[in-house]
């Protein structure tokens, strides 16, 4: 495999592709961690770790057991019964000192006393093929879910969950009459688009939020190919995880724009917190879970808890990709299917590679060709490490979406060879050259990842000070429920810092001229308070991922969204080719709620 596709070569020595991998911890010193050590992170470049262990080496388990017995009730993490509203992960124990607390201003579920037979029971997604100058009325409504035989309340466009599926012709321009039928004011935000900044859907920068009965129009032009999706901006950690998602597929005029497929697969990623058949409610005045995010317990595709597709010998199944979790990072593989990557974000990559898995992190796309050889049944499986903050550890979890039966039958036509071959994207790579000068160039601006809390319970701060002496490059499951529901925007606040003006957050005031080239580097803070990854998305712009931790990509692909391990330097070139104020954000939704947001102003030429 090719080095240097993103993120992707080096999270799989994290994520393990199979059920038998051991997880690995990063150790430093509580007084001051040093990432030198993280072995197939530095550069991104795929190396993958070797040996096994149980997480933090025994001397940070040392320390750590050490530290635990020193505080007060909490030697041997035993305690009083859990009062959390959902199940602990086996082998975990609510922290004595938490036990009996919640969250301070009560909760909030959709529907509140709404009669739930008489909501429509939400549907399956639709596909609507829109032709330029179409106009859509896309309304957000009340839809009735049936989790575990009980009826719960969740929204939908259009009544469907996922929403429409948008099918357009690139350079389409498409009307968008949005219409707020839901019982909090929100606002349509189409994720990756470069379009004319009044139409991004950013309330509080472009636009207000749509109050509850209201409505706006949105005009919304698709100037490049690839797969997109649009979501609300407004308590995105409630609607969006309530069901308020759906993609936008940009079709090239170039009918050889991708490889030959026998079919196509749109799929997305969700997870929702539930216990048994309750749905988890979210903190009324802005969101709990606001340390690691809200990671939900019951994963979904499409909205279904099982996912099934019936193929051919031999068939090459075209995925289309999308995570839309509010904090959850999957690691995908088809059974052993032989896979390849051929596009991302905003564009195709420069080449096309052979992959084991896909990693892809909150609001990423990537598109993959799957091809199924034998009969059988293929497990779509998210296999990854979970971490146990309690005690210290990593092991293997493999949670099953679902399965591709393949009959015997042969696909017609067979794709095989077309398959076989990886394909060098001479447009991309073109595209891209007249960019490649500003790579090795300084930085122009550069942002350091952390947070600050304050008010959390003291077993809390307690416990993250011992907690913090090893750390994990990325978070897969969440490893301290407890810990995540008690932390909310009120204690939380994630930080996006310029180094060079100390500004945090919305006080950082950067203005870059339309048609420059931003370099900007981003450094994800191992020894903040509770150090994790950031998926980090700008709006209505593309950018490349030049080089992480110094080393340079050699695989480029046009993105919005990238992901930052802990530790991790990763420098940007933005290109700012689109006027407008345009918000750059952790796509968390609990991080994005508690702060983790700033704006860049692209100032026009004229």
């Amino acid at each position: 495999m090719r080095p240097g596709i993103l993120v992707l070569g080096a999270l799989l020595a994290l994520a393990g592709p199979a059920p038998s991998a051991r997880g690995q911890g990063t150790a430093a010193g509580a007084a001051g961690r040093d990432t030198s050590g993280m072995a197939g992170m530095s550069g991104m470049t795929g190396t993958r770790r070797t040996g096994a262990d149980t997480g933090a080496p025994a001397s940070a388990r040392g320390r750590r057991d050490s530290a635990m017995a020193a505080m007060p009730g909490m030697s041997g993490m035993g305690g009083g019964a859990m009062t959390m509203p959902i199940p602990m992960p086996a082998g975990m124990v609510m922290m004595p000192g938490l036990v009996g607390l919640a969250p301070p201003g009560g909760t909030f579920l959709p529907g509140g006393q709404a009669d739930l037979g008489a909501l429509p029971a939400a549907r399956p997604r639709s596909l609507v093929p829109l032709a330029n100058g179409d106009t859509l009325d896309l309304t957000a409504t009340l839809v009735r879910r049936t989790m575990n035989g009980r009826p719960v309340a969740m929204y939908g466009f259009n009544g469907e969950i996922p929403g429409p599926l948008i099918r357009v012709p690139q350079n389409a321009t498409i009307i968008v009459r949005f219409h707020n039928r839901i019982d909090l004011p929100s606002a349509v935000h189409w994720h990756g688009v470069r379009l004319e900044n009044r139409n991004d859907g950013s309330p509080g920068v472009t636009q207000q939020p749509v109050p509850v009965g209201g409505s706006f129009v949105y005009r919304v032009h698709f100037p490049d190919a690839g797969l997109y999706w649009y979501h609300p901006h407004v308590r995105e950690d409630v609607e969006q995880a309530m069901g308020l998602f759906g993609n936008m597929i940009v079709d090239s005029p170039d009918r050889d724009y991708y490889a030959p497929a026998n079919s196509e697969q749109v799929l997305m990623l969700e997870d929702l917190l539930t216990n048994a058949d309750t749905l988890i409610p979210f903190g009324r005045p802005g969101p709990d879970f606001a340390l690691m995010g809200r990671v939900g317990n019951t994963i979904l595709v499409n909205g279904e808890p099982h996912y099934a597709l019936q193929a051919s010998q031999g068939e090459v199944v075209r995925f289309y990709l999308t995570n839309v979790s509010s904090s959850r990072t999957y690691n995908l593989s088809f059974g052993g299917a032989a896979m390849k990557i051929v596009a991302s974000d905003v564009s195709r990559f420069e080449h096309e590679e052979r992959i084991t898995s896909i990693i892809i992190a909150p609001a990423e796309r990537y598109i993959v060709d799957v091809r199924f050889d034998h009969p059988g049944s293929y497990a779509l499986v998210n296999a990854v490490q979970a971490i146990n903050h309690f005690r210290g550890e990593f092991a293997p979890e493999v949670d099953t979406l679902g399965a591709v039966a393949v009959a015997p039958t042969p696909a017609t036509p067979d794709y095989g060879s077309a398959f076989a071959t990886l394909r060098d994207n001479a447009a991309v790579s073109r595209e891209i050259d007249r960019y490649r000068a500003a790579f090795d160039r300084p930085r122009d601006k550069t942002l350091r990842l952390t947070v600050r809390v304050n008010g959390l319970p003291l077993a809390t701060v307690q416990f993250m000070s011992v907690d913090t002496a090893y750390f994990a490059p990325v978070e897969w499951v969440d490893g301290m429920p407890d810990m995540n529901w008690l932390s909310t925007s009120d204690e939380v606040r994630w930080i996006l810092r310029d180094d060079a003006t100390g500004k945090e957050n919305m006080d950082i005031d950067w203005h870059v001229r339309q048609g420059s080239m931003v370099k900007l580097r981003i450094y994800n803070d191992p020894m903040s308070f509770h150090p994790m990854q950031h998926p980090m998305h700008l709006h209505g712009q593309r950018m490349l991922v030049v080089s992480r931790d110094g080393v340079p990509t050699k695989n480029l692909v046009w993105k919005d969204t990238v992901l930052i391990p802990v530790g991790e330097t990763v420098d940007l070139l933005i290109d700012a080719s689109n006027p407008g104020a345009w918000m750059l954000h952790c796509h968390i939704a609990e991080h994005l709620g508690a702060g983790m947001m700033t704006v860049l102003h692209v100032d026009p030429t004229s």
